[in-house]
């Protein structure tokens, strides 16, 4: 049996990420933003890659560390994730972590609620097409382009899941009252859950060579809905209220560090207890 290490052989600083090279899809998003904030200032080289190339330069214009790279890229292009890839061997000459982040979301902040009316009878088969390729498609693409360097580097993938792609929408959320129909879609769930397949898989497939895959797994974060869907999603999680948009950063931070150098396969789950009931 292999005995651990002694206390005082083991390395320090497990939670340290700077210097790495993280690759960040979708890193101009709401969420995106944060991770790229949150990792540069720990010291990341991150390159910011997202389909909206200027939202990509202002992230990485803005963010503390000054050698963050915007890189415009549609996940759901060969093509372009393989020019991703390109530059970004250029730039660093390496590549330590790929978080797979990019997904096409249907928002239910005050601006956006209304336009989810379809009910899964009437789905567009375009719109399950494009979340597909994107949410999906899109990390099975980066993760393949990435793969060779990520297994040179002994590094990390991160999966950013969904609390939907563990458990269902619970549609009375949406519910405003209003008797107009509001319907989560099921692209989100499905796309999501399917990231979680595509975690494990990884993960089995690479373990035995050093490369590391897991899933963060967040709840709801806010980001300017009406009252009372904030009263409706705090009632229904224990801690009662919706995440902030950087009570994630810590733990992708974790999952990308050494400080989770035992972990593969797994899905961290930061939800505010949202699947514990």
């Amino acid at each position: 049996m292999c005995e651990p290490e002694p206390l005082d052989a083991r390395p320090q600083g497990a939670f340290d990420v700077a210097g790495r090279v993280v690759v960040l899809t979708g890193g101009a998003g709401l969420l995106g933003t944060e991770y790229a904030w949150a990792l540069s200032l720990a010291g990341a080289h991150v390159v910011v890659a997202d389909v909206d190339a200027a939202a990509a330069a202002r992230v990485a214009a803005g963010v503390p560390g000054a050698d963050a790279l915007a890189v415009p890229t549609d996940v759901a292009d060969p093509s372009s994730v393989v020019e991703l890839a390109r530059i970004v061997r250029e730039a660093f000459g390496r590549v330590d972590a790929l978080v797979n982040n990019a997904a096409l979301d249907p928002k239910f902040d005050a601006a956006s609620a209304a336009a989810h009316t379809d009910d899964f009878e009437r789905f567009p088969l375009a719109a399950w097409n494009a979340a597909l390729a994107v949410n999906l498609t899109g990390a099975f693409l980066c993760a393949q382009a990435f793969a060779p360097a990520l297994l040179a580097a002994r590094g990390t993938i991160v999966n950013v899941g969904s609390t939907y792609g563990l458990v269902g929408p619970d549609q009375r959320l949406y519910d405003d009252g209003s008797g107009a129909p509001r319907v989560k879609p099921p692209t989100y769930s499905v796309t999501k859950a399917g990231l979680v397949g595509l975690t494990r898989y990884l993960a089995a497939y690479y373990g035995e060579r050093g490369l590391r895959v897991n899933a963060l797994v967040p709840g709801g974060a806010y980001a300017d809905h009406d009252d009372g869907f904030v009263r409706r999603y705090s009632s229904r999680t224990p801690l009662g209220r919706m995440a902030r948009r950087d009570e994630y950063c810590g733990a992708l931070q974790f999952l990308l560090s050494d400080a989770a150098s035992y972990m593969t396969g797994a899905c961290l789950v930061v939800d505010g207890g949202w699947t514990a009931w």
